[in-house]
């Protein structure tokens, strides 16, 4: 496979070809994405912990207690997808799954105690996170604002086919 030309991102592609792979947001963020997890996965794996179930803890440290589907719509997961995640992190002792006593049709999710003390060692993920994307602690939380005003205007628009 020839290997790819790294694309300075100062010098933009030609404005006449609104179909060039550069041009596309879409794919500035998917390909981001993939090299984001791809940066968490040596720092995640002497947590003995995947992606997905690092951004679960992360929901579950800053609020204890959730239910299944408060954590699936923070993390905009479905049931399908969240369930065997939620099944390996169980396993793992990391959280309990607990049918709620008011109504037993909710499950709640609590962490345990290995998930509690996990998040000490999880400390230092964002700062070498941080690091390696060369950006100032300001620029990132910008960028993560404009990310999520994104998504939510996205979420919000329904756009018309082609």
């Amino acid at each position: 496979m020839p290997r790819q030309t790294p694309i300075d991102p100062t010098t933009p592609p030609a404005a006449t070809n609104r179909l060039a792979l550069d041009r596309q947001l879409c794919f500035a963020l998917y390909s981001a994405s993939l090299a984001m997890t791809k940066l968490y996965k040596p720092l995640l794996d002497p947590l003995g912990l995947t992606y997905p179930q690092y951004l679960v803890l992360l929901v579950l440290w800053e609020n204890d207690g959730l239910t299944v589907s408060q954590v699936g719509e923070r993390l905009a997961l479905d049931s399908g997808t969240l369930t065997p995640l939620l099944k390996r992190l169980e396993a793992a002792g990391l959280v309990q799954r607990l049918r709620d006593t008011a109504d037993e049709r909710r499950v709640l999710l609590q962490l345990s105690t290995s998930g509690r003390a996990l998040k000490t060692r999880a400390q230092r993920v964002p700062g070498l996170v941080a690091g390696a994307t060369g950006c100032e602690l300001a620029e990132i939380d910008s960028l993560t604002r404009r990310l999520q005003a994104l998504r939510l205007q996205l979420l919000g628009s329904t756009p018309r086919a082609a």
